[in-house]
Parts: C-alpha cells; sequence; structure tokens
C-alpha cells in the first residue's frame, strides 16, 4: 500500500508549478525541486523515506513548512470523534431495532424494519451527504453546510455516515436475535416467567453481541477509510480531507504520513476488535487455551 501511494503519489504532476509563479524560470524549479529532494530517481527519494520512516521522520509539508507528521496527527482526532460517535448511534440504534424487530418475526414491524435497513445499507454516502446539504442548509437552512463548530455542524456529517452502519448492523442483530431466541435456554427463560425484556437483554443478546461486533469492527475500518468523501463535501478538518488537500496540493509527504497513520489506526483496531471478540465468546477463549 505504502509503495503503491508513494508512486502514484508522484505521477499528479510537477510540484513546482503548483508552489512557484507562473513567471518563474527553469532554473527556479530545479532549484526548487532540489530543495524538496524531487530531483532525485524515484527508486532513491523511497529509499530516502524508508530511512527518514526508521528515525520517525515522515517529511516535511511543501505547503506549509510544518513536519508532515504533525499535520497527520493534528487531523486525525477530528476523524476518530466522528467515527466513534456514528458508531455508537449505529449500535443502539440497531441494538434496539433489530431486538424488537426479532421479537415478532415476519411480522409488520419486522418487514418494515428489514426493508428500511436494506435501503439505509444502500444508500451512497455522497448522495446523502449532498441531498441533506441541499435540504437542511439551501432549503431550510437550519444546518450550516460544511466546517466544525458547535453541535449544529455535526449533524449533517454524522446523520450521513450513520445511515449505512445502522442499515447493516440491524439486520445482523435481527437475524442473530431471531436465531437466539428460538435456542432452548431461551424458552426455558420464558417458562421460569422471565419478561420479553429480561429474556432480550439477559440472556439473548450476549450471543447476538459476538456476530454484531465483527461486523461493527468492519463497518469502523470502511467509516476511517471511507471518511474521505463526507469529509471533503462538509469540510470537516479529518485525516480524509486533509488527504484530499495533499493530492490536489501534490503535497507527497502529508500524504504519506495521513495513510501511515490511518493504516495503523486500522491494524491496532482490528487487534482491539479480536481481544473483545474474545472476552465476549467463550467459544474463541477455549479455542486459544487449547491452541
Amino acid at each position: 500500500m505504502f509503495l503503491g501511494v508513494f508512486f502514484l503519489a508522484r505521477i499528479t504532476g510537477d510540484p513546482s508549478r503548483l508552489y512557484l509563479p507562473l513567471n518563474a524560470t527553469a532554473q527556479n524549479r530545479a532549484d526548487f525541486m532540489r530543495e524538496s529532494g524531487l530531483d532525485k530517481p524515484l527508486l532513491q527519494q523511497f529509499v530516502d523515506y524508508l530511512q527518514g520512516l526508521v528515525h520517525l521522520d515522515l517529511g516535511t509539508s511543501l505547503r506549509t513548512g510544518e513536519a508532515a507528521s504533525s499535520m497527520a496527527l493534528r487531523a486525525f482526532p477530528a476523524t476518530m470523534q466522528l467515527a466513534i460517535l456514528t458508531m455508537v448511534l449505529a449500535i443502539v440504534g440497531a441494538v434496539i431495532i433489530g431486538s424488537w424487530a426479532a421479537l415478532r418475526p415476519n411480522g409488520i414491524g419486522d418487514r418494515v424494519a428489514n426493508f428500511m435497513a436494506m435501503v439505509a445499507a444502500s444508500v451512497p454516502d455522497f448522495w446523502l451527504a449532498l441531498m441533506g446539504i441541499l435540504l437542511f442548509s439551501v432549503t431550510l437552512g437550519w444546518l450550516p453546510t460544511s466546517g466544525a463548530g458547535g453541535p449544529a455542524y455535526w449533524v449533517l456529517p454524522v446523520a450521513t455516515l450513520v445511515v449505512r452502519p445502522l442499515g447493516v448492523l440491524t439486520q445482523v442483530v435481527r437475524g442473530s436475535m431471531v436465531a437466539a431466541l428460538s435456542e432452548p435456554y431461551v424458552k426455558l427463560a420464558r417458562a421460569k416467567g422471565a419478561s420479553e425484556t429480561r429474556v432480550v437483554t439477559h440472556h439473548a443478546l450476549r450471543n447476538v453481541a459476538a456476530p454484531a461486533l465483527t461486523v461493527a469492527g468492519d463497518l469502523a475500518v470502511s467509516l476511517i477509510n471511507g471518511a474521505v468523501v463526507v469529509e471533503t463535501i462538509f469540510g470537516w478538518p479529518g485525516i480524509g480531507k486533509l488527504m484530499i488537500d495533499s493530492i490536489l496540493g501534490r503535497d507527497f509527504a502529508v500524504l504519506q504520513a495521513a495513510v501511515l497513520l490511518t493504516a495503523l489506526s486500522i491494524f491496532a483496531l482490528n487487534i482491539v476488535i479480536d481481544i473483545c471478540y474474545g472476552l465476549l465468546d467463550v467459544r474463541v477463549r477455549s479455542t486459544s487455551k487449547v491452541a
């Protein structure tokens, strides 16, 4: 991945044509490329990048002169805050809607929930974002079109990102809950007089949590990766927007730092998901002990 980003970024064009005046001479451009280390052969530039990476030096931004790592680290929390809030809302909503739909399989409520979940899982993020801006910002004037600030600035980005995870997780929770509610231990709990609320929350939900967590982890990874479009549309100052700005500005060092930080966060997230899955599912822990 890093290899592809490194070499593909450099075919976007000559940075000196962006950062120098139109009347800059050929010597001015050559001096700029030499000072930026971009006059060397691509293979040598890659070796220099790897050497800097060993010393935690990811290069300097051509736009600002700031360390690329600092710019990526400053933008990353905004993306994580957006992703965390989105996933919390999606998980809570999916548990409530999926559990409610599973109580009466094939009933009207179940069919409506299934239909809405399929629609939500299929709607493209970019279309939803543009429609949200058109309706709530341009037409009604209730919400800002872009930027970051108070609670109003969070509504459209979070609402756009939460729709697809909510739809997917609702389907997963509903399917797992239907299977769990038909298990013998659930029937025994009902025979003992347990209420439907207690049956769902104390007996069935624990078995539903493991598969839902796996899917939620995949969705969280896709959120971090896919926030590029939504952050760009809403002008959200996160890592996705930083990547787009770096591509447009041919700021190679910042782009590489942003991609590296995103990859490391996804790697760490996968480890956390595996640990949580083991804590929720006794069979995973038992298999690990046997191995």
